[in-house]
């Protein structure tokens, strides 16, 4: 049967400021596995990935306000918790999916490490702020006292910075595989994976670190073989110049036409689409057929050609 993995985005998740409880998760993650359930009906075995930026966020934040009263919660386990949340949303709404559309599937979600290198230069260099901004005596204190690394964003405070490195291999892919060739449907390296790095024994060790979800979903395909890269997003489409006069919404593009536009640069938004193309390139580049991005809603529309923007190689 043909695989699919379907990158979900964490935002996704949240539909509005309004709507950011548990509950509007679970609902929002109900949306989407509606969706899901009609391709896996339709014959696709399909390996499910999923952003966790905003959960990661309350976490920090809850962390952050019980200092004093509790322990505070490292990144990698904020990481480890928000997969074991989210893929619990996805798979409890997936199972009474199939129950209701009497679809013969099982649904497990792996806690997923995906390891980077110590020695990336992202590691040396960390800039992807996290958590709430300081003050810079707070943020000065928590760098000598905790070793965080700090920076001064754009006027508006102090904030945590950590590293966003490339993943390297996939700790778990053998289950993965496993479980994947016997039919499961698998929810997997959630948020980029639990960031982990091997010591000189080969070790592993948990680090304060973000993997983008999109590049590590690019590994997962290229891994388990998948036909397709499915990025789920905000929007239907790909645009030119999203956001100007001259935008463009695109039905298509070759390998060649998306690192062209990435290299001449001012497409596809830094912190928006540019990661998700870099993604499909990686995957196109290491011998993935085709990938397809649109949002939730037109899953089935664009997977049969309808709609969303199809890249190949």
């Amino acid at each position: 049967m043909p695989k699919v993995v379907i990158a979900i985005g964490g935002n996704s998740l949240i539909p509005d400021k309004d709507h950011q409880s548990v509950e509007d998760q679970y609902q929002a993650a109900a949306v989407t596995d509606q969706h899901i359930a009609e391709l896996v009906k339709g014959g696709w075995d399909v390996a499910i990935s999923h952003g966790n930026g905003p959960q990661v966020g309350f976490i920090m934040r809850r962390s952050e306000l019980s200092r004093g009263e509790l322990h505070e919660i490292p990144m990698d386990v904020a990481g480890a918790d928000t997969q074991g949340a989210i893929g619990y949303a996805l798979q409890q709404n997936l199972i009474n999916d199939f129950r209701a559309m009497s679809i013969d599937k099982q649904v497990a979600t792996v806690v997923t490490q995906v390891e980077v290198s110590a020695t990336d230069p992202a590691m040396i260099d960390p800039s992807k702020p996290i958590g709430t901004f300081l003050d810079e005596a707070e943020a000065k204190r928590r760098r000598d006292e905790e070793g965080w690394d700090v920076k001064e964003d754009a006027g508006r405070g102090w904030r945590r910075v950590v590293a966003s490195p490339q993943p390297v291999r996939i700790v778990e892919i053998d289950v993965i595989r496993q479980l994947i060739d016997a039919g499961v449907v698998v929810i997997c390296v959630g948020g980029g994976g639990i960031p982990v790095v091997a010591d000189e024994n080969g070790d592993l060790h948990g680090v304060a670190a973000v993997i983008d979800k999109d590049l590590a979903s690019a590994l997962l395909a290229l891994e388990i073989g998948a036909d397709m890269l499915l990025i789920s997003t905000a929007v239907e489409k790909v645009a030119l110049n999203f956001g100007t006069p001259e935008q463009e919404w695109v039905d298509s593009f070759t390998l060649g036409e998306v690192k062209q536009y990435l290299a001449e640069g001012g497409h596809f938004a830094e912190g928006s689409m540019a990661p998700k193309m870099r993604a499909v390139v990686k995957f196109l580049e290491g011998g993935g057929k085709e990938a397809l991005i649109t949002n939730p809603e037109n899953l089935e529309k664009a997977m049969a050609g309808a709609t969303g923007t199809r890249i190949t190689r």
